[in-house]
């Protein structure tokens, strides 16, 4: 499944909510060989559709009930051959049951937002698709949505964030409180864009593949600038270039609020940025959302080690955790709650 794809389905989600929208996911499945998680096609009573099932083997089965589901939940089996499994990039042929359920406008806007800008987002429905609950991480927890049961509820968000802390997309069928639940949860894959070149950005580049980042570098102002201006919550920006012209990209940063923004550079450099920056009219709450100079202080003295500073300074911002040292805290080890 393309990293892309949550984005690009949140998107459509969110452009839907006010109308209905009816999602069709993966309820249980036998055979195709490994499966990518988090996988759920949606549609709206019109028939427009987005996302996909299975390598889309099962999409002419999935986009009518997408339709339909948008005012009844129904499961309904579809099986695939070995010959269009194979053919569809699939291990073997399979067996699956799709649930395909209403999203609420509230439960609708909610998934959407978070899938179209990049915050953690679990979607947890009863396996009859007759209740929802939408669970958002931004970093704190909101829920949208219930499942009929408070208890029910919490022990969902629970569960959902036993998930979150293992740091990636999950597909689960599970108990919550007295409920047989399905649940979805979706993490995003950082972009770390890095502007400038040189042995650090060689080192962020090692260090976000290590951590399963996406990594790009780039040197050109415009192509910077397109690719901030495309950013979600979960991307980051490390500015190694200090040439003034580069300011345009904290400042649109800034503005839309989205996204790690960080800046390299000597307290000197920091100082001549900030003013420049308060000339260009950002005010001092602006600023106070950027980190520079960007990184923790660890002592870094290589550029891996300088590498290990940023990103770490990234992972506790993300997860709104103080970069404290575990033996300093007596509460849960990781992330969530």
């Amino acid at each position: 499944m393309d990293d892309d794809f949550p984005r690009e389905l949140g998107t459509a989600i969110r452009r839907w909510a006010g109308g209905g929208v009816g999602v069709v996911r993966l309820l249980d499945r036998h055979g195709f060989g490994t499966v990518a998680p988090g996988q759920v096609l949606a549609g709206t009573a019109d028939g427009d559709v987005a996302g996909t099932l299975l390598a889309g083997v099962v999409d002419d089965v999935a986009r009518p009930l997408a339709a339909s589901a948008v005012d009844q939940a129904q499961a309904v089996d579809a099986q695939v051959a070995e010959r269009a499994a194979l053919d569809a990039g699939l291990v073997c042929a399979g067996h699956a049951r799709l649930l395909a359920h209403p999203l609420p406008a509230g439960e609708a806007a909610a998934l959407g937002d978070a899938l179209a800008t990049g915050h953690p987002v679990s979607l947890v429905a009863t396996v009859d698709g007759a209740s929802q609950l939408v669970v958002t991480w931004t970093p704190e927890v909101q829920r949208q949505g219930t499942l009929g049961d408070q208890a029910a509820d919490d022990a969902a968000v629970d569960a959902a964030g036993r998930l979150l802390r293992r740091g990636a997309t999950a597909t689960e069928r599970l108990q919550v409180a007295d409920l047989e639940v399905l649940l979805d949860l979706w993490i995003p894959v950082p972009t770390l864009l890095v502007v400038g070149t040189g042995a650090i950005g060689d080192a962020l580049a090692a260090q976000a593949e290590l951590l399963g980042w996406r990594a790009r570098s780039v040197t050109a102002l415009a192509e910077a600038g397109a690719a901030v201006a495309g950013f979600t919550h979960a991307d980051v920006l490390v500015l190694l270039d200090h040439a003034p012209e580069f300011d345009a990209l904290l400042v649109d940063g800034l503005r839309h609020g989205r996204g790690f923004l960080g800046a390299l550079g000597s307290r000197r450099t920091q100082a001549a940025r900030r003013e420049r920056l308060l000339a260009a009219g950002m005010t001092e709450a602006d600023l106070a959302a950027m980190h520079a100079p960007v990184g923790l202080d660890i002592g870094a003295r290589s550029p891996a080690e300088t590498a290990v500073s940023i990103c770490a300074e990234v992972v506790a911002a993300q997860s709104g955790r103080a970069a404290r040292p575990l033996a300093a805290t007596d509460g849960r080890i990781g992330s969530g709650s």
